[in-house]
């Protein structure tokens, strides 16, 4: 072969040589028994979690601040694969990951779902296990569970809703209601001090015609209306469930000693509905806290906040407020109120062309306050021919005869009691 030839071959094969040697090179990691990680946060922990159902997920993220890329050989859980959490380390929800690449300077984030198997018991029980990581290092996981009766449609059932057995009803446990449920013609659901129930998204009660439901809460322990999600999130998110709904001609129904909170409507009653709501506290509701359509409802020591609408009495019907408190100061996500808290009307639309009408009757407000975001808390609307018969006895109301602020304690917490020297001391909610 020529010398040039040769020259060209060697040069050749040096230069293959060095890129297959460069390919070779393996990343240079530190030894993982060396490295300490730091996370987010000391210890993943959920909220009460109800047995078989599985939560909203956590996140962690886990952070390589060594001076050094590291490799970690294994991330799992210390209960194996009889753990009530799962992991999604990085994008892996294998039961091990294996080979987790964090580089000097850089996170990953782990995502974990508790999900826990009942118990038989009717008080919440602690369920704990821990992230173990191959270098050594744990991470505590911690949910309480409950035990709870549940209410859904099996794949059987021929109705939209649930129907509710009221003779059968467990006061020992929490009941979490998962679509629709329904108490029955002819039927009275009687709650108890410290009953709860939690609904699911879109789930609603429905009182049905000729039936009851009794709610007989006490001031230390008031029936509970809530969402299923207890997240830290989710405890003053509206919107998370429906409401509860008198249908047409439901009689005798009572609540006294309730909370309502996180729905869509509080409480809707439709025509020839009767209802008495005492002693209540109805708070962060997408749409309004109580809907009234040709209803008959009286409220006596009623507290609302935190609803897009206080009360929408529509289509007539016939209510009276008394010593009760509606404080709207809605600001979710930034979007503000464009209505009253407070909508009395003989009329509402049914369609573009449309509307129902029927005799306002009586809508009579007594030592009450109306107050909030809204330049005008009280709107009034009304049909030609029809009753529209109202009235505010020694009210503050935004925008009405008597207008001052009510001097509320803090409103940025939800506090709604008067401060001292407030000008509606003695009237609205009694704490």
């Amino acid at each position: 072969m020529k010398p040039r030839l040769l020259l060209l071959a060697a040069m050749a094969l040096t230069a293959l040589s060095a890129l297959t040697t460069a390919g070779c090179q393996r990343e240079v990691f530190a030894d993982e028994r060396s490295v300490s990680l730091s996370f987010s946060a000391d210890t993943v922990s959920f909220d009460t979690v109800f047995t078989t159902l599985g939560t909203a997920t956590r996140q962690v993220r886990v952070y390589n601040r060594s001076g050094s890329d590291v490799e970690l050989s294994s991330v799992t859980l210390a209960g194996g694969r009889g753990s009530r959490f799962r992991l999604n380390v990085d994008g892996d929800t294998s039961l091990v990951a294996r080979r987790v690449v964090i580089q000097d300077g850089d996170s990953i984030f782990i995502f974990v779902q508790a999900c826990i198997d009942p118990d038989g018991g009717t008080t919440p029980f602690l369920v704990e296990d821990a992230i173990v990581f191959s270098n050594g290092q744990r991470l505590p996981l911690t949910a309480w569970g409950r035990n709870a009766v549940y209410h859904r449609r099996s794949p059987q059932d021929t109705t939209w809703y649930t129907p509710i057995d009221c003779a059968a009803w467990d006061h020992t446990r929490p009941h979490v209601i998962l679509g629709s449920a329904a108490i029955l013609d002819g039927n009275t659901l009687s709650l108890t001090a410290g009953d709860e129930l939690h609904f699911g998204p879109d789930a609603m009660l429905i009182v049905d015609s000729n039936a009851s439901l009794l709610v007989h809460g006490t001031a230390e322990q008031p029936v509970l209306f809530t969402a299923m999600r207890h997240e830290e999130w989710y405890r003053a998110l509206p919107g998370q469930w429906q409401m509860l709904w008198f249908y047409n001609c439901s009689r005798g129904n009572v609540i006294d000693h309730a909370i309502i909170e996180n729905g869509t409507d509080g409480i809707r009653a439709y025509p020839e509905a009767q209802l008495s709501v005492s002693n209540t506290v109805i708070r962060n509701m997408s749409d309004a806290a109580i809907v009234g359509q040709n209803a008959t409802l009286d409220a006596d020591n009623l507290l609302v906040y935190d609803c897009y609408t206080s009360l929408a009495l529509i289509g007539g019907g016939a209510y009276t407020f008394s010593r009760s408190t509606m404080a709207d100061y809605w600001n979710y996500r930034g979007k503000t109120r464009d209505t009253a808290s407070v909508i009395i009307s003989n009329y509402y639309p049914t369609s573009p062309t449309d509307y129902y009408g029927a005799d306002m009757r009586q809508a009579a407000f007594d030592r009450c306050i109306v107050y909030g975001s809204h330049r005008s808390e009280v709107s009034i609307g009304r049909m030609p021919d029809l009753l529209m018969n109202y009235s505010f006895d020694r009210c503050l109301v935004r925008g009405g005869e008597w207008d001052e602020d009510p001097l509320f304690e803090d409103v940025q917490e939800d506090n709604y009691r008067l401060q001292d020297g407030s000008p509606a001391a003695g009237i609205g909610y009694q704490f």
